[in-house]
C-alpha cells in the first residue's frame, strides 16, 4: 500500500472555503426576506454570534486531538461512547442532507444557461454525485487540487462583477440612520437560517486532520484565510445587489446570474452561472471528503460495520464509505431546497451542541492537557460564549416553525430524525453486549 500524500495550506484553505461556503450562492433570497438593513446586520452579527464561537471551539478541540473522526473523537473523550454515537450519527445525517442541496443548486445555475435541462434534473444530479465520488476515491490530494481550481472559478466571476460595477458606480455601506424596518419574526427567522446555512460546517473540516501536513498550524491559518474570504465575498455581493437596483424577488427567484446580467449583460450572467455550477460541484466534493472519514472512527468502536471503512488497495481511501454516502444522497435529491436547508440547520445545530458541551467538559476534566490553541476564556467565559450560537440557533428554529404549516412539518420531521439516534443506540447495544461496559466510558 503506497504512502498517502497530505494536504498543504492552499489546498486545505480551498477545501475549507468550499466546505463552508462555495461563494455567495444560496444567499439570493436574503434581501427579499428581510430587506437592506436587516440583511447587512445579519451578515455582520451572525458570524460574530454563530461562527466565531464555533471556529474557536473547533480550533481548540482539534489542537488537542487532531485525529481521524474529528468531532466524534472529541465527544467520545468528553462524554463517552453513547454521546459519541449521537454526534457521529447526527452529523452523518445532516451531511447527507447538506450534500443533497448542492446538486440541486448546480441545476438552478445550469438552468440559467440551458432552461431545457430542468427535465433532466435527476440524471444530471446523479452524474454529479457519482463523478465526485470517483474523485474522492482517488484521494484527498486530488480533491484538494480540484478544490483550488473550482475555488478560482467560483470567485473569478464576482471579481469581474465588482470591477464592472465599480467602473460606473461607487459602493458604500447602505445602512441608513432611520430605524430598522419592522419585519415579521418568521421572516427574520428564515433570513437568519439563510445566513447560518451559508456559514456552517467548520467542524466538518477536521475529520481528516491526520491527512494534513502539520495539522495544528495549517488548520489555524487555513480557517482564518477561509473565514476572511467568505465574509468579504458575502458582504460585498449583498451590497452590490442593493446598489444595483435589482428587484429582490427577481434575485430570489433567478439567482445571482440575473444580477450579473443586469450589471454586465448576458455574458456576465453566464459567467456567474458557471461559477454557481463550480460551487455546487466543489461543495459536494469537499463535504463528501469530510463525511466519508467518520465511519472509520465509529467502526473502530463497533458502532458501524468495519467493512464500511475498507480502504482502496491503490488509493488508500475509504471507498466503501464514499459509495454508501453517494447512494443515500442519490435518494435525497427529490426534496426542495428550502426543506433541505431547514433540515440541515436543525440537525447540524444538535450535533454542534454536543461539541460545545465537550469543550466545557474537557476544560474541567483535563485542564492541564496540552492545547496548542486555547480560547483565552475561563469556564464562565466559555459558557457565555457557547450561549451565543445556541441562542441564535433557537431564534432561527422558532422563526422557521412560525413561518408556515409546511415549514413546521419539515421541522417536526427533522426532530424525528434526531430521535433515531437513541433508537439505534439501543439496537447497537443489544447486538453488541460488550458495549454495555463501554457505554459510559469517558
Amino acid at each position: 500500500m503506497r504512502k498517502t500524500k497530505k494536504l498543504r495550506l492552499v489546498q486545505l484553505a480551498a477545501i475549507i472555503f468550499l466546505t463552508i461556503s462555495g461563494g455567495p450562492y444560496g444567499l439570493e433570497s436574503l434581501l427579499a426576506d428581510v430587506g437592506n438593513n436587516w440583511a447587512i446586520l445579519l451578515l455582520i452579527i451572525t458570524p460574530v454570534l454563530w461562527d466565531i464561537p464555533t471556529i474557536f471551539t473547533v480550533l481548540e478541540l482539534n489542537s488537542m486531538m487532531p485525529l481521524t473522526g474529528g468531532y466524534y473523537q472529541w465527544v467520545k473523550r468528553a462524554m463517552g461512547l453513547r454521546f459519541a454515537w449521537y454526534e457521529g450519527w447526527w452529523t452523518w445525517l445532516y451531511t447527507f442532507v447538506d450534500l443533497a442541496i448542492y446538486p440541486v443548486l448546480f441545476m438552478e445555475y445550469l438552468g440559467y444557461l440551458f432552461p431545457e435541462t430542468e427535465a433532466f434534473k435527476i440524471p444530471i444530479c446523479l452524474i454529479i454525485i457519482w463523478s465526485t465520488a470517483l474523485l474522492n476515491i482517488r484521494g484527498i490530494v486530488p480533491v484538494g487540487k480540484t478544490a483550488v481550481i473550482l475555488g478560482i472559478i467560483v470567485l473569478f466571476p464576482f471579481f469581474i462583477l465588482f470591477i464592472c460595477f465599480l467602473t460606473h458606480h461607487s459602493l458604500s455601506v447602505p445602512l441608513s440612520s432611520a430605524p430598522l424596518k419592522e419585519i415579521k419574526f418568521s421572516a427574520f427567522g428564515l433570513g437568519l437560517y439563510t445566513v447560518m446555512w451559508n456559514f456552517l460546517g467548520w467542524d466538518n473540516v477536521t475529520t481528516y486532520a491526520d491527512e494534513v501536513t502539520q495539522p495544528i498550524r495549517t488548520y489555524l491559518r487555513s480557517i482564518v484565510i477561509a473565514f476572511v474570504v467568505i465574509f468579504l465575498v458575502y458582504f460585498f455581493i449583498i451590497q452590490l445587489s442593493i446598489h444595483s437596483g435589482i428587484n429582490y424577488d427577481v434575485l430570489s427567484k433567478e439567482g445571482f446570474p440575473a444580477l450579473g446580467e443586469l450589471i454586465g449583460g448576458k455574458w456576465m450572467g453566464a459567467l456567474v452561472a458557471i461559477g454557481g455550477m463550480a460551487s455546487g460541484i466543489g461543495l459536494y466534493s469537499s463535504v463528501l471528503l469530510s463525511v466519508s472519514r467518520v465511519p472509520k472512527a465509529m467502526s473502530d468502536d463497533k458502532l458501524l460495520p468495519r467493512k464500511l471503512h475498507q480502504l482502496h488497495s491503490k488509493f488508500n481511501t475509504p471507498y466503501i464509505s464514499i459509495i454508501c454516502c453517494s447512494v443515500v444522497v442519490s435518494f435525497l435529491i427529490v426534496f426542495t431546497f428550502s426543506d433541505l436547508l431547514i433540515m440541515d440547520v436543525i440537525i447540524y445545530g444538535a450535533a454542534l451542541f454536543l461539541e460545545f458541551a465537550s469543550l466545557l467538559i474537557l476544560r474541567i476534566k483535563l485542564p492541564d492537557q496540552n492545547r496548542p490553541f486555547m480560547i483565552p476564556l475561563n469556564i464562565p467565559g466559555l459558557f457565555f460564549m457557547i450561549c451565543l450560537p445556541i441562542g441564535v440557533y433557537f431564534i432561527a428554529l422558532t422563526g422557521a416553525v412560525m413561518n408556515s404549516e409546511n415549514t413546521m412539518w419539515t421541522v417536526l420531521f427533522s426532530l424525528g430524525i434526531l430521535a433515531t439516534a437513541e433508537i439505534l443506540w439501543r439496537f447497537i447495544v443489544w447486538r453488541n453486549p460488550e458495549l454495555k461496559i463501554k457505554r459510559d466510558l469517558v
